[in-house]
């Protein structure tokens, strides 16, 4: 059921004509002590205007919806002139008519009038004292021209509100929010298949919003490209441009839709197709709201598990009862990657497969759009439910739902063995641990996105895909990169070589990368670091000078190797010696 407080109203009827019942109401009106003599059951008419005439033939003159009022003084003499007189008023639909006493009749109104309008269901008022018609008719159409006002004020704000959703390229999930905002009640975009793309539940319970919703949406008829159900209380309008229809925007009113309420939904209807027209970089709708459930996982979380399931469940993924992996993928620079497997024409910038060439600036969400776009094809492929959506440029991740029994490593080796050639060889899967149920899958995403963050922060090994068993000590040294302690270890082991780099110039720290990356070969150090042996030599003498420790022992190079290996894990984009040389320089 909608708020009373819906825009297009104002008090009583913001943005409605006033019905006859409600002139009948006002004070100019009910000085002449009106009385309904006829038509009863149609008070409800709208009155468009008020029109005094004193013609015998006055229809020509009217265009439907006024109010006649006349004092009868050029009606009909006999029953069957005044049987044509009425049965042309209703000919042309106006709203009532309106007679006074005193003119041409004095006590009362002739029988052939009453029984015409009752006949013709015409309201047919009789005013039994004096009434001044001016009063009436600036009353009457002071409150016509304030609801047409209303209605021009309540049209400027849809233009201004959709018009800065589409001018800010606002996503679909906005564009929704900002419409149940504006009806009161909540709206749910869906695609052709029924499945919910976005959904603002505005305050009702998500999960009972959509139970069984593809089944209900399936019964919602519609007559035209906007209608209301009213076995179901749905406002319905469908969403497409350029003959192209892709979704319907649903809202929930819960009763007769209320003036402006068509307005309204159509307007974001177009806001929304314009959207999709016009932003060739953005995901599709799809991806939008896979992604927008994987934020939430992988950020604050659910706190309402059913909300989550229903939201999953919506979008024709089931996540109850199933087992859910977790997958992410870091996804390279341009540069890293030295450019995706397929490329674009001539001279252009090279493209994910099924991909619009996009200018270089825009490389990097186009190229996560097209790992997402890849991901999800390869799960329609294995048959395999899952959300996929970029978390960002440079991550997409991917909820696997299986059944419950089944093999998580055979479903991960199946997607990456057909996702890796859509990849580059930069590009890094990451996988976490199965979770069974929406309260513990938070975890296993975090798990998957670090793990996909190590493996491309140690340059990776040719896996197919990551595990967290994978990453061994650098990948540990990764994940713990942020942990004080672990920064605090680095430094104690370390610190002083890195001052005295700073403060000389001098180049130890790398030295020391080539000694303890060769096993402590001093031979091979110098050859790694380009050295000539007597150079290499003496810097690893200095080294041990400065640090006050000895470098044969093998417990004293182990401690020094994996303070080195956590000084690279803190750099941000430290993965070589080059970048520990860049920061002790």
């Amino acid at each position: 059921m909608c708020a009373p407080a819906r825009i297009g109203e104002i008090e009583e009827a913001d943005g409605m004509l006033p019905t006859v019942a409600e002139v009948l109401a006002l004070e100019a009106v009910r000085s002449g002590a009106p009385r309904v003599l006829a038509g009863a059951q149609r008070l409800s008419a709208p009155v468009r205007w008020v029109h005094v005439i004193e013609l015998a033939q006055a229809a020509h003159l009217l265009r439907g919806g006024e109010l006649v009022l006349s004092t009868g003084i050029a009606l009909p003499d006999d029953a069957a002139g005044l049987s044509r007189y009425v049965a042309e008023l209703v000919s042309v639909g106006v709203s009532g008519l309106a007679v006074e006493l005193g003119s041409r009749y004095s006590r009362s109104l002739p029988s052939a009038l009453v029984a015409a309008a009752a006949d013709q269901q015409l309201p047919l008022i009789v005013f039994e004292r004096e009434t001044r018609f001016i009063e009436i008719t600036e009353a009457v159409h002071a409150r016509i021209i304030d609801a047409q006002l209303a209605e021009l004020r309540s049209a400027e704000r849809l233009h201004q509100v959709f018009t800065e959703l589409a001018v800010s390229g606002a996503a679909a999930d906005e564009v929704v929010t900002q419409t149940a905002t504006l009806a009161g009640c909540p709206v749910i975009l869906e695609n052709l298949a029924h499945q919910v793309l976005a959904c603002a539940p505005l305050g009702a319970d998500p999960a009972g919003l959509l139970a069984g919703f593809s089944g209900r949406s399936r019964s919602a008829r519609l007559a035209g490209r906007t209608g209301y159900d009213a076995a179901s209380g749905w406002l319905v309008t469908v969403v497409g441009a350029r003959g192209e229809d892709w979704g319907r925007l649903i809202m929930l009113t819960g009763e007769a839709p209320r003036p402006g309420d068509q307005a309204l939904i159509e307007r974001a209807a177009t806001t929304l197709a314009l959207g999709r027209l016009l932003d060739h970089r953005r995901e599709s709708l799809e991806r939008q709201a896979h992604r927008t459930i994987l934020s939430a996982f992988i950020g604050n979380g659910y706190g309402d598990q059913a909300a989550a399931e229903a939201r999953a469940r919506a979008l024709g993924v089931p996540v109850a009862g199933r087992l859910l992996v977790p997958v992410v993928v870091r996804v390279a620079s341009a540069q890293a990657a030295g450019g995706p497997p397929a490329a674009g024409p001539a001279g252009g910038v090279p493209v994910l497969p099924g991909r619009a060439l996009v200018e270089p600036a825009l490389a990097a969400p186009a190229r996560a759009a097209g790992v997402a776009d890849a991901i999800a094809e390869v799960c329609r492929q294995l048959r395999v439910p899952a959300l996929v959506g970029s978390l960002d440029d440079h991550r997409v991740a991917a909820l696997l739902t299986l059944p419950p029994r089944a093999d998580p490593d055979l479903a991960l080796s199946r997607l990456a063995s057909q996702l890796r050639p859509r990849l580059t060889a930069a590009d890094v899967i990451g996988a976490g641990s199965a979770a069974d149920s929406v309260a513990t899958v938070q975890r296993s995403l975090l798990e998957a996105d670090h793990v996909a963050a190590a493996a491309a922060a140690t340059g990776g090994g040719g896996r197919a895909y990551y595990r967290l068993p994978d990453l061994r000590l650098r990948g540990l040294l990764h994940l713990l990169r942020n942990d004080p302690r672990v920064q605090a270890f680095a430094e104690r082991e370390l610190g002083k070589l890195l001052v005295h780099d700073d403060a000389t110039g001098s180049a130890l720290i790398p030295a020391l990368a080539a000694y303890l990356d060769a096993g402590g070969n001093k031979a091979a150090a110098a050859k790694r670091a380009h050295l000539a042996r007597p150079t290499m030599y003496e810097r690893l003498r200095q080294i041990e000078d400065v640090l006050g420790v000895e470098l044969d022992p093998a417990e004293s190079r182990l401690s020094l190797h994996v303070a080195l290996l956590a000084l690279r894990a803190s750099s941000a984009s430290a993965v070589d010696d080059t970048e520990v040389r860049r920061r002790s320089s």
